[in-house]
């Protein structure tokens, strides 16, 4: 298959996964994006990256941009070529808030739009390459489609289903440190097993997000979460001091995946922001993102 297209550019948005209780599966599209520029050529390889990670990001081969259009240029039988890349980022690295994901996504995306052949390349099969790079769906399906997603593998095969939300009334706010902490380290410190009493609560706040998603009173008690949180306090203290704080006044606030940003479903009064900032904190209120990944030409 050739490449039918030598330039492209293509916007991803952040996500936040596990919003809580949804460990591993469930994540959401916010409105903040990454844009990257990408064209095809005869000569080698250059990466030009402005905002986030300018500076500190390969500018070969390596860039994981890079990688994910090679990965998806092989899968559809196509070419490879010399690559002109230029990233402009939004989403800050090493946070919780997909920056990798939304990585691996602007890549293969960027190589389906070179191949424009949506039956050979579909965002199915976008899914499925990212999922298997990234190791886990629940940054990648909204990433990809946009909104709120629960994403699943079965034998091998990763699927994906909205989930109904009103996105028109439901708004976040995402509090963001001045340090970073690495998904590796954040996931190791989990136990292999945990309670029944602990899944079975879990299981029951994750059903209960479902459905606050439309009735967001629900949300406080149905980000409650005994899965991952209570077992990543001693790498994510100061995060977790934050979720702590601002759940006993009200926020349904939880560890946007594997943090250490804290994702809060709604808008803080300015006294807390305000606290939050003088703290070195970044906040910003963010919609979630209906649009998932595009193609901009």
């Amino acid at each position: 298959m050739a490449i039918r297209r030598d330039h492209v550019e293509i916007s991803v948005p952040a996500t936040s996964a596990n919003l809580g209780p949804g460990y591993d599966c469930v994540g959401m599209a916010l409105d903040l994006r990454d844009r990257i520029s990408v064209r095809a050529t005869t000569g080698p390889t250059e990466v030009r990256v402005t905002g986030e990670g300018a500076g500190k990001l390969p500018t070969d081969d390596t860039h994981l941009v890079v990688r994910a259009i090679r990965i998806g240029l092989d899968f559809a039988g196509a070419p490879q070529a010399g690559l002109q890349l230029t990233c402009r980022n939004a989403i800050p690295h090493g946070r919780g808030l997909g920056s990798s994901a939304a990585a691996v996504v602007a890549g293969l995306m960027a190589a389906r739009a070179m191949v424009d052949q949506e039956e050979v390349f579909g965002l199915i099969h976008v899914l499925q390459l990212a999922t298997e790079i990234e190791g886990h769906p629940d940054n990648a399906a909204p990433a990809i489609y946009g909104g709120v997603r629960l994403a699943w593998t079965d034998s091998g095969t990763t699927q994906t289903v909205a989930l109904d939300c009103d996105t028109e009334q439901l708004t976040t706010t995402v509090v963001i440190p001045d340090f970073q902490l690495a998904t590796k380290k954040a996931r190791g410190v989990l136990p292999e097993t945990i309670a029944h009493r602990d899944a079975a609560f879990n299981v029951a706040r994750a059903m209960m997000f479902t459905h606050a998603l439309r009735h967001p009173e629900l949300l406080l008690a149905a980000t409650e979460d005994r899965l991952h949180q209570p077992y990543r306090r001693d790498v994510l203290s100061a995060s977790m001091q934050v979720v702590d704080q601002l759940r006993s006044r009200g926020y349904p606030a939880v560890i946007s995946g594997a943090g250490p940003t804290v994702l809060v479903f709604g808008t803080l009064d300015e006294l807390t922001t305000s606290a939050l900032r003088a703290q070195r904190w970044r906040v910003w209120n963010l919609d979630i993102d209906t649009g998932g990944a595009k193609v901009l030409a």
